[in-house]
Parts: C-alpha cells; sequence; structure tokens
C-alpha cells in the first residue's frame, strides 16, 4: 500500500506470462506461511470476488468482440473493487494477501501488447486504487515458447489472451522485465524454468524477513 495508508499485513502478487507457474508458486507460498500460524488470504485477479468473477467471464471467455480500451477498463474496474473489498481488509486485518496477478499484468497485457501506453494503463489502476502497490510481487519470467508448451501439455482450452498470437507474448514479457528494472526493490525476477521447489525456496527468503 502507499505509505500513508500503511497497513500491518503484506501484500504479495505474482506476476508473469500465461504458464509460467504463478498458480503453483502462490499456493506453495500459502502452504508455508500457514504452517507458521499466519492467517493467510489468496485471491486472484480478476475473479477474487463476485463481481470480479462475473468480469472475468467478460474479459477471457467472452467470444465476440472487444474493444481493447473496453478490456482495460473492465480488469481497472474489478482490479478497484477487488482492492477495496478483499484486499485491503485483509491488510489492515493484519492477513497476507497472495494474488495471482495485479496491475502489472495491465500494463504488460494490455499497455504494452495491446498498444495502449504502459504508463495511461497503470496510471489507470493507481487512480482507482488509490495508489495502492503491493510490498512484494514475484515475476516469474519464462520463455513464451516454453510457456506455450506447459499450456499445450494441460489440454485446456484457451482463454482470450492465452491465445494471442507468439508477438504479442514477446511484448507481454518485454514489459514484465521493463516494469522490474523500474521498481527493482518491490520486485523478485526469478527463472520460472527453474525447479518448482527451487523457486519456492527463494521466494521465501525474500519473504521472511518482512513476517
Amino acid at each position: 500500500m502507499t505509505e500513508s495508508e500503511a497497513c500491518p499485513g503484506l501484500w504479495v502478487t505474482f506476476e508473469g506470462g500465461d504458464g509460467s507457474g504463478k498458480t503453483t508458486q502462490a499456493e506453495l507460498l500459502r502452504e508455508w506461511l500457514t504452517a507458521r500460524g499466519r492467517a493467510v488470504v489468496r485471491t486472484r485477479e480478476p475473479g477474487g470476488t463476485e463481481v470480479g468473477r462475473m468480469i472475468r467471464e467478460i474479459v477471457l471467455h467472452h467470444r465476440g468482440d472487444l474493444g481493447e480500451r473496453a478490456e482495460a477498463l473492465l480488469f481497472t474496474a474489478d482490479r478497484s473493487h477487488h482492492v477495496d473489498t478483499v484486499v485491503r481488509p485483509a491488510l489492515e486485518r493484519g492477513d497476507i494477501v497472495i494474488q495471482d496477478r495485479y496491475l502489472d499484468s495491465s500494463v504488460a497485457y494490455q499497455g504494452a501488447a495491446r498498444g495502449l501506453g504502459a504508463d495511461a494503463v497503470r496510471n489507470l489502476s493507481l487512480w482507482a486504487t488509490h495508489d495502492a502497490l503491493p510490498d512484494v510481487t514475484v515475476l516469474l519470467d519464462l520463455d513464451p515458447a516454453v510457456a506455450r508448451a506447459r499450456l499445450d501439455a494441460d489440454d485446456k482450452p484457451f482463454d482470450r489472451l492465452e491465445a494471442e498470437r507468439a508477438e504479442f507474448h514477446a511484448r507481454v514479457r518485454e514489459a514484465f522485465l521493463e516494469r522490474a528494472a523500474a521498481e527493482p526493490d518491490r520486485f523478485l525476477v526469478l527463472d520460472a524454468s527453474l525447479d518448482p521447489d527451487a523457486l519456492a525456496d527463494r521466494i521465501r527468503t525474500r519473504i521472511a524477513p518482512l513476517l
């Protein structure tokens, strides 16, 4: 959160391209923290609230045309509601929030890959959330070709973003890395091709001093 709205909890977000292993690492971190007696709220964007689940269906699974700006605004609307109703209350209770995707995904996907402008999309999300930023953002960096092979192996239908071409996902990866370079104190960048247990250890090493 912002310094003026400091909360006693801890907020950790996971970012990366589709197929990079965000869900796996978020769950491993949740298990580790829960075993140490910490109260953990596990959530995601979009879809962390009832409103978010409806928005998720529209932006990821709607088969009709959806304009790029409409897509960005829907993600931002979900984000605003999610922070107000899930994230901020949890942090005020002193809980640890572990979240799959936040505004950095919008910067990468809509700002960079869709060409709407990284700064414009980031500023929109900051306005919508009263400048809320996570304490730590774990970026799981992976070659898009490797990520696509992982998704293919899952043998599940692709959503609207997963189905985009390789060039789109290359722009997403580049944007994530640029964001991490701009905010090195917040980001932990990891090679997502490493063994999941090795990744989990590195994430714990970053989080432990903050508990």
